[in-house]
């Protein structure tokens, strides 16, 4: 029999405020937010921590705040990938694992790593920053045992599941990572450490890849069918997203979908509306 993958449909972040008196019921707490997403939708990529470091009392909350089974994704921050370019970030990437995802504990999904558009492909810079990321909770809380004052006296370097695997996926937005992928370079680079390669849907603004690069994951961001971060998805769009992410999860991997296209209140409708396609609609049959 195949074996058949998790599949999760989520939304790429939650605090949007047009999204309060639609999404949101009218009158409900900002406070509140996650907890009704949550209940709707079975993950949510965490966006705050790609602008700063976060702290460990912050996704210890929000693992409190989110039922049982639910997961997050969690993008890694834009100093490692937008400043410094992947390069040099040793500290850096100690930092980012110190800062308290490990409170997630099993709530915690794939870690993102989205690159800039000016960022070259470069196989040798690539495969040496693959190769630093920890593979497991306890590898990231070894990592981040080599933390800087930047999180002194705020780091969370200990884990009560240090065996749960830990995945990371790449997306890319320099047209050179579609040349390097159409002969070889990116795919080989990506399956030797295992990284998947996000799928993004970007009406067309930045390479269109649909590799499966990881052994156990497919992992796909939905900015807008037409026009960035603002349309939505027909139905007939989502029929073909369905049959697409019905194909990954065939192959045993687990599925990640995130809908990003907020600016019109579309991303958490969209992906109700996938979910329910593929027959994972949300919420669970117990509560937190």
């Amino acid at each position: 029999m195949t074996c058949v993958g998790t599949v999760r449909v989520g939304i790429s972040g939650w605090r949007y405020p047009p999204w309060r008196g639609a999404f949101y019921p009218p009158g409900l707490p900002q406070r509140r937010e996650l907890e009704h997403a949550s209940r709707l939708l079975s993950s949510i990529e965490l966006n705050g921590s790609f602008y700063a470091l976060q702290r460990p009392e912050s996704y210890a909350g929000w693992a409190r705040e989110t039922p049982a089974g639910f997961v997050f994704s969690v993008k890694g921050p834009r100093f490692v990938t937008h400043l410094k370019k992947l390069a040099g970030v040793d500290v850096a990437l100690a930092n980012f694992f110190a800062s308290g995802l490990l409170a997630l504990g099993p709530k915690l999904g794939p870690v993102l790593w989205q690159l800039p558009p000016n960022l070259g492909f470069d196989a040798a810079r690539l495969d040496a920053f693959l190769a630093l990321l920890p593979r497991t909770h306890g590898e990231a809380a070894a990592l981040g045992a080599g933390h800087d004052e930047k999180v002194e006296g705020r780091a969370l370097t200990t884990t009560a599941t240090p065996d749960l695997p830990l995945r990371h996926a790449l997306e890319v937005r320099h047209a050179s990572f579609g040349d390097a992928a159409a002969d070889g370079r990116l795919l080989d680079v990506l399956t030797r450490h295992g990284v998947a390669l996000v799928t993004a849907d970007t009406a067309g603004k930045w390479p269109w890849l649909a590799h499966l690069t990881s052994p156990d994951l497919a992992y796909a961001r939905l900015h807008g069918d037409a026009e960035l971060y603002v349309s939505g998805y027909d139905d007939a769009a989502l029929d073909r997203w369905a049959e697409r992410v019905r194909e990954w999860a065939a192959t045993g991997r687990d599925v990640f979908v995130y809908f990003d296209n907020d600016v019109k209140v579309r991303a958490p409708d969209d992906a109700r509306a996938l979910a329910a396609r593929l027959g994972v609609a949300w919420p669970p049959p117990e509560g937190p």
